[in-house]
C-alpha cells in the first residue's frame, strides 16, 4: 500500500518530542528495541516503548503465559524484564544510535520501586520519556492497585514527578469502574500525558483437564477484541483531562489509529498486532499516511479529538 511512515502529513509532537508518525511500538511487545534491527528499520518508527523496567530483575510468571483468545490474545508474562541497570549497560547505547524516540514504561510494587527506576534513567541519555506502568498492587498498601485508587495514584504520580526531569507518561489500566477519576488524578498530580489502556484482566479454562489455559491463572486479554472498549475509554480520558492522551488497544490497521485520535489520541501504541507482523507499526503508519492522503486530511494532527459527537 502506498504511503510514507516518515511524511510530513504524520508529524505530530507528544509532551514536546517530536515524532515522525503517531504509531509507536507498545511495552511488553517489542522487547527493548534493538531485538528488532534485523526485521525493520527503527529510523522509520514514530517511536517506541521499551519491556518494562523494575529495580531488580524479574523471572516472571511459570508457563504457560501466553494464549490466543478469540479476537486477540491472553499473556500472564509476570513483567519478566533484566532490571534497569541491566537495560542502561546492556541495551541503551545501541538504542542511542537510532533517531528514534525512546519510551522507558517503569514499574514497581512500592511508590520508592519507581523512583528508584526513574532515578537510575536520569543518570543515562537515550530516553525520551517515561511511562509508567500502574497497573500493579502497591504492597505496602494491602495490595491495593496504584490504577484503581485515584489517592493513591496521585501519591505515586507526585513521588516520582519530583525526580523526573524528563516527561512523564501514565499508562492506565481499564480493570477500573470509572477512567475519568483516575485520569484526573494523575494530571493533577503533575503527569505530562496518559496512554491508555492496558490489558482486562481475563480468565481461559481448558476443560479436559479443568485447569486455567495459563500458568499464573488470569491473564491480561489485548488484540482486536477489546478495541471498541479501549476505544471509549481513550474518548472518555480524553475530554475529562487537558494533557495528551496515547491510545492503545486492538489497533491493527491505519484505519484504526485514525480512529483512536479522532476520539482524542496524540499519537498511538501497536501492541499485540506486532506478535503476526513485526512490522506492524510502520505498516500502520503507512497505513495512515495513504488515508490522509485519500481523504485529503493535511496532517494526522488534525485528527486528534475531532470526533463530531453527538452531531446527525
Amino acid at each position: 500500500m502506498a504511503g510514507d511512515p516518515a511524511s510530513s502529513r504524520l508529524a505530530v509532537s507528544l509532551c514536546g518530542i517530536p515524532l515522525k508518525n503517531p504509531v509507536l511500538a507498545a511495552s511488553g511487545t517489542f522487547a527493548y528495541g534493538v531485538e528488532f534491527e534485523s526485521i525493520l528499520d527503527l529510523d522509520q518508527m514514530g517511536g517506541f516503548v521499551v519491556k518494562g523496567l523494575s529495580r531488580e530483575p524479574m523471572d516472571g510468571n511459570k508457563p504457560p503465559r501466553v494464549w490466543e483468545a478469540e479476537g486477540g490474545m491472553m499473556n500472564s508474562i509476570g513483567l519478566q524484564n533484566i532490571g534497569v541497570r541491566a537495560f542502561v549497560a546492556e541495551k541503551l547505547p545501541a538504542l542511542r544510535k537510532h533517531s528514534t524516540p525512546v519510551f522507558a514504561n517503569v514499574f514497581g510494587y512500592a511508590i520508592e520501586d519507581y523512583c528508584e527506576v526513574v532515578r537510575v534513567l536520569e543518570d543515562h541519555q537515550g530516553v525520551a520519556a517515561y511511562e509508567l506502568n500502574v497497573s500493579c498492587p502497591n504492597t505496602k498498601h494491602g495490595g491495593i492497585f496504584f490504577s484503581s485508587d485515584p489517592e493513591l495514584l496521585g501519591q505515586l504520580v507526585s513521588e516520582v514527578r519530583r525526580i523526573a526531569r524528563r516527561p512523564l507518561i501514565v499508562k492506565l489500566s481499564p480493570n477500573v469502574t470509572s477512567i475519568e477519576p483516575l485520569a484526573q488524578a494523575a494530571e493533577a498530580a503533575g503527569a505530562d500525558a496518559l496512554s491508555l489502556t492496558n490489558t482486562f484482566v481475563s480468565l481461559a479454562i481448558d476443560v479436559r483437564t479443568r485447569k486455567p489455559r495459563l500458568g499464573a491463572g488470569f491473564g491480561g486479554l489485548s488484540g482486536p477484541a477489546i478495541k471498541p472498549i479501549a476505544l471509549r475509554m481513550v474518548f472518555q480520558a480524553a475530554r475529562a483531562v487537558k494533557i495528551p492522551v496515547v491510545g492503545l488497544g486492538g489497533i491493527a490497521t491505519g484505519e484504526d489509529a485514525a480512529e483512536f485520535m479522532l476520539a482524542g489520541a496524540t499519537a498511538v501504541q501497536v501492541g499485540t498486532a506486532t506478535f503476526w507482523d513485526p512490522r506492524a507499526p510502520i505498516r500502520i503508519a503507512r497505513e495512515l499516511d495513504h488515508f490522509l492522503k485519500q481523504e485529503n486530511i493535511a496532517s494526522a494532527a488534525s485528527l486528534t479529538g475531532a470526533l463530531e459527537w453527538g452531531k446527525p
